[in-house]
């Protein structure tokens, strides 16, 4: 099973994404990079803010996503309200979980911030195995986040 190089897809992004300021095509190159990385990664892509306390699909990798969530609902919302790393090793014990796919078994969703600190969305990534994610996933991402997206 194929295991993403942290530090490999840090070089590739940053050699990618130099001199890049638009952030759909930020979000859309790193997508693609993480999605064919790892065997867990079933589903992967961003939510955009485009509204007060809303999110809407951005660019992804796998099967459709749902298109607009609410920062009151689900776990991609809860990143969103809250600002931090969310962790769910079972969706089905997440209350409020919202089944975009029925084959999500677990999840790590992770804010997505501007150098300012402006929020302008979440990187959702779905594993169709049980607590497929960990605490050295949720640091390697929020690295790759901060180094991509700090920039604008």
């Amino acid at each position: 099973m194929a295991r993403i190089k942290y530090s490999e897809i840090l070089k590739t992004l940053a050699a990618l994404t130099e001199g890049e300021s638009d952030e759909v095509a930020l979000m859309a190159t790193m997508v693609c990079e993480l999605h064919h990385a790892d065997d867990r990664f079933d589903w992967t892509g961003f939510y955009r803010v485009t509204g007060p306390e809303m999110l809407k699909i951005g660019p992804y990798q796998g099967g459709h996503g749902c298109l607009t969530i609410p920062f009151s609902r689900g776990v991609c919302g809860a990143a969103a309200r809250t600002g931090e790393v969310q962790l769910v090793a079972d969706v089905d014990a997440f209350p409020g979980h919202i089944a975009c796919a029925s084959s999500t078994r677990s999840e790590i969703v992770l804010p997505v911030r501007r150098g300012d600190g402006t929020l302008i969305g979440v990187l959702d990534i779905d594993s169709d195995q049980p607590a497929a994610f960990d605490a050295e996933d949720a640091r390697a991402l929020s690295g790759l986040l901060a180094q991509v997206f700090g920039k604008l």
